[in-house]
């Protein structure tokens, strides 16, 4: 298994270790409910160094960046950041991925810079697709080994983290991004992105600089938080798990992302042709939330029924939401049985158990 450089911080701390994308991950430390609770109502810290980091340099860096994403990169200005995915030339989805319009100081005259945040077990894939296309003016690097990340999410995020920089944290909009100082590390990049819905920031830095952020974060009373956390967060709100949610055999409008899919941006992509077809055809299936009336949980890969005979789609995510209090998860369903208020049926091996299609997120931030 790699190490991320915090992989010690995690056993000093006694968090359960387990492999995550080939990396030595921490699943909990004090436990995933609380760890839980502490992201929503106060101030948790996620190490995501296991993430990927691509640099896109030059004259046809945005090119390259249209040709292989589906958003429209060309509406980002420098300090701004993009939600997308990667499409394949069958529509499925290769990976999503965070874009970054990075500044242009250390660029040649009339050059572009960019960086692509791949999930960390497509580091390789996604590094590999890119480069197939890159008939473009532009360079690639990976800077995957020598980068840290860190999240630090939650209400109080904001105030914690201002003691350590004079850069207005509150002014950083969501999905903008500053470069600057913080906790006495410099070059920092400060993003105000995340995968909970508790609002805060991902912090990027070299590998040295993440663990001062993450001693000093941790030292002002953040909670150190870990995967399992991680994922009933980002099941609160609906966000796709890659590998779960969508993978290469889901097209981003079967799995509710047409907002992240610009069909009439000036540049082609790749399975543009392949997702116009589907949406014109319309599609078969569509993601869904779901609530289950009892206290078991599904799991990824259960089946999905109507009634007890008819089967109609599989459990993507599943758990118990420790912010509501009952099981919740996404599913692939048959496009005529994903209405909200439609009632399930899901397959746990033993027995059947009722649920019912629900408005998405689950969650919804209190006033």
């Amino acid at each position: 298994m790699k190490s991320t450089p915090l992989t010690q911080k995690h056993i000093d701390l006694n968090a359960k270790m387990a492999e995550f994308a080939g990396y030595n991950m921490p699943i909990s430390y004090s436990g995933i409910k609380e760890e839980h609770e502490a992201v929503r109502t106060a101030c948790g810290i996620f190490d995501v160094s296991h993430m990927g980091e691509f640099i896109i340099k030059g004259k046809q860096a945005l090119d390259l960046v249209q040709k292989v994403t589906s958003n429209d990169a060309s509406k980002l200005k420098i300090g701004d950041a993009q939600y997308s995915c990667m499409p394949n030339d069958r529509g499925g989805i290769v990976d999503d991925l965070l874009v970054y319009r990075l500044s242009e100081d250390q660029c040649s005259e009339g050059e572009q810079a960019f960086m692509l945040v791949v999930n960390a077990s497509n580091i390789e894939k996604d590094w590999n697709w890119i480069s197939s296309h890159n008939q473009f003016d532009c360079r690639m690097s990976n800077i995957s080994d020598q980068t840290g990340l860190i999240a630090v999410q939650g209400p109080k995020a904001v105030e914690l983290l201002q003691a350590f920089t004079s850069i207005n944290l509150k002014e950083i909009e969501y999905y903008h991004f500053v470069k600057g100082s913080i906790a006495g590390c410099d070059n920092v990049l400060i993003s105000a992105t995340g995968y909970t819905g508790a609002g805060g920031f991902e912090l990027y830095a070299t590998n040295d600089d993440i663990v001062k952020l993450w001693d000093a974060v941790v030292g002002a009373g953040a909670m150190a938080i870990g995967l399992g956390a991680r994922d009933t967060l980002r099941l609160e709100m609906a966000f796709c798990l890659y590998g779960n949610d969508i993978d290469d055999t889901t097209s981003p409008l079967e799995a509710g992302l047409s907002w992240i899919t610009k069909m009439n941006k000036k540049a082609d992509f790749i399975g543009k042709n392949w997702l116009t077809e589907q949406k014109e055809k319309g599609i078969a299936k569509k993601l869904v939330g779901f609530a289950l009336e009892e206290k078991r949980v599904p799991r990824h890969g259960y089946t999905i029924f109507a009634d007890e005979k008819t089967e109609i789609g599989v459990v993507s995510s599943g758990t118990s939401s420790p912010s509501l209090n009952h099981p919740i998860g996404l599913g692939y369903v048959k496009k005529e049985f994903a209405s909200l208020g439609t009632r399930i049926k899901i397959n746990l091996g033993s027995k059947m158990v009722d649920a019912v299609v629900v408005e998405i997120p689950f969650y919804k931030k209190q006033a």
